[in-house]
């Protein structure tokens, strides 16, 4: 099927076609129809597929044919939860729209506030912003939303595990009770499902693929390590594997600057992102990557959603996420639009529990692997995968009702 089947316009039919996009994934096969109907949509599906495109796509086309927007104002709302994904959703909607008469923008933190005033000024058609920066501008009455027509939430389970509830609480105040409202993301939580709950109406639910899954096209396993030479690991295999480009995920800032000078002793080409980078060096830092200036990114999870590296080959954890979910995210970065990767992690005896958290959520166990020299003192455990089977209920003691006030005792 083609993109010229969904019901989009002529100039996004020839962005869509300058882009080199063949035909249509299954999360835009579903969603650009019901976005471009004015349906709330919910959809879930495994990172690479496509889901900016899914609802960037219906949105321009839905904004060509409205009204004028006005001083400030802003008519559709794209909000993420980092700079990084902040930055490549608002690349990916500028290129879609190229041949539209609509102005776009982005804002987001760590940058100078004034010039993301003046580009609000004259008014915006489709805004994508990280939520603090938005009520940052909204406080200023740089922004306002009485003509806004819809709300997307990217990677909302993200922004909640980064703590932006309160956030989202306090734009959604702001905005008008009557739009489209979108949800978008590689998972969904229970936190989201509540969420959207009271977000969404009557919306069209598109789950693409198993649930907190990675992408068949990622092949995943698991090298045994103590923790102390894990950095020496990691340049044994960087420089035996031959491995070129390769993303490196590790849990703290301090901890991906000290693995950058270890891998600069053994003569790697490596740079670090995380969130005490300024914008500026963050987005040099990407820049050089995606070049191949640098051949090692060392990133924190802040990173984890707005790393968009076409062919990217390998990904590597030195680490493993606090997070099971974040795993999915990390290695995500990889196997991309069904080309093929790799997802690697060097796991130590202390992250036993983490592992099989990790294998618990994905439904499978990891191969083992032992480099020759760098055989751990612990062997890492495999992890059961048991089926669980529902308690029976306990039957009660006696007939009395407790005590007290409803849902007190």
């Amino acid at each position: 099927m083609s993109f010229s089947l969904l019901g989009l316009s002529d100039p996004l039919l020839r962005a869509v076609d300058e882009k080199g996009y063949s035909a249509p994934s299954p999360v835009q096969l579903e969603a650009i129809p019901a976005i471009l109907a004015g349906r709330d949509v919910m959809a879930a599906a495994q990172t690479g597929t496509g889901k900016t495109a899914s609802f960037a796509l219906p949105l321009l086309q839905r904004l060509a044919g409205g009204p004028r927007v006005r001083a400030n104002q802003v008519r559709a709302l794209v909000l993420t939860p980092t700079r990084e994904l902040a930055v490549q959703v608002g690349q990916s909607v500028a290129g879609y729209g190229k041949h539209l008469p609509l102005k776009s923008a982005v804002v987001y933190g760590g940058v100078k506030i004034n010039p993301q005033m003046m580009k609000l000024r004259g008014g915006v058609d489709l805004l994508v912003a990280t939520p603090g920066r938005l009520l940052d501008l909204f406080s200023q009455n740089a922004v306002r939303f009485s003509q806004l027509e819809t709300l997307v939430l990217d990677e909302a389970d993200r922004m909640l595990a980064l703590g932006f509830l309160d956030e989202l609480r306090k734009i959604l105040s702001l905005l008008p009770k009557q739009r489209q409202n979108l949800l978008f993301s590689a998972t969904f939580s229970d936190d989201i499902r509540t969420l959207a709950d009271g977000l969404l109406k009557d919306p069209l639910q598109i789950a693409v693929g198993p649930a907190n899954a990675a992408a068949q096209s990622v092949k995943q396993w698991v090298y045994e390590v103590d923790q102390c030479k894990k950095p020496a690991l990691l340049s044994h295999l960087l420089h035996s594997k031959g491995w070129g480009q390769v993303l490196v995920f590790i849990s703290t800032k301090d901890g991906a600057d000290r693995l950058v000078k270890n891998l600069a002793k053994d003569g790697v080409a490596a740079a670090a992102i995380h969130g005490d980078k300024r914008q500026g060096v963050r987005s040099r830092t990407l820049a050089d990557f995606k070049a191949n200036k640098i051949r090692v990114l060392v990133a924190t999870d802040i990173a984890a959603r707005g790393l968009d590296i076409d062919g990217l080959p390998q990904v590597i954890n030195v680490e493993l996420p606090k997070v099971a979910q974040d795993y999915i995210h990390r290695i995500g970065r990889t196997g991309r639009a069904g080309l093929q990767g790799e997802g690697i992690s060097l796991v130590s005896a202390d992250e036993v529990k983490l592992l099989s958290a990790i294998e618990s959520l994905i439904r499978q166990t990891l191969v083992r692997e032992v480099e020759p020299g760098f055989i751990p003192a612990h062997k890492v455990p495999l992890t059961r995968q048991m089926k669980v089977r529902p308690k029976k209920p306990k039957k009660p003691k006696n007939k009395e009702t407790p005590s007290g006030p409803q849902g007190q005792g």
